[in-house]
């Protein structure tokens, strides 16, 4: 990693995690494969962001604890990078295996229970859906209609007055490690 830790992909510790080093490659690593509109592409990093803000709008009384493992729901891929879930479900349950165990290893070195209790993870996937129709519909070319058969039409309350962001890596590795910060200070 960038940051001179040593991360086996395999059997991750909670020692070799840095928050500079997911915050950079989610940063880097592209949503819909990079099929969207606009100069830049829409990273992890500006995707977790707006999911942990709908999490905070679907959840009001959540504790800053929630808030984090919302925000890091996608960490992982700062390493093992975004599929969209045809391809997740092609390559089989090792990536899953993967994945799980790297969000182990992510919410341990942050304080956070190494398994998301079953509630909140049902929350933070619906905060996700939203997540995806807006971006499907602002940025990947879906109509309302296509986003809505895939996805579920959000409530347009839990919406309101957010709009996807597009902009350069650097200044979303910046507002994601800022956040995380700001929750972390809060446990």
């Amino acid at each position: 990693m960038l940051s001179g830790r040593r991360l086996d992909l395999l059997d991750p510790t909670p020692v070799d995690i840095e928050i500079a080093d997911i915050a950079h490659g989610l940063a880097f690593v592209a949503r819909w494969n990079g099929q969207t509109r606009g100069d830049y592409a829409y990273s992890v990093a500006e995707h977790s962001l707006l999911v942990e803000t709908l999490f905070g709008r679907l959840c009001p009384n959540a504790t800053a604890a929630e808030r984090l493992t919302a925000l890091l729901h996608d960490a992982p891929e700062y390493v093992i990078g975004d599929m969209i879930s045809p391809v997740k479900a092609a390559v089989g349950p090792g990536y899953e295996e993967l994945d799980k165990r790297l969000s182990a290893a992510i919410h341990i070195r942050f304080g956070l229970p190494a398994v998301t209790p079953a509630k909140q993870k049902k929350q933070i996937k619906k905060a996700d859906r939203i997540s995806a129709w807006m971006e499907a519909t602002q940025i990947a070319g879906f109509t309302e209609a296509e986003a809505d058969r895939f996805f579920g039409r959000p409530d347009a309350g839990v919406t309101q007055g957010l709009a996807i962001r597009l902009r350069p890596p650097v200044e979303a590795r910046e507002e994601y490690t800022t956040r995380h910060a700001e929750l972390l200070a809060q446990l």
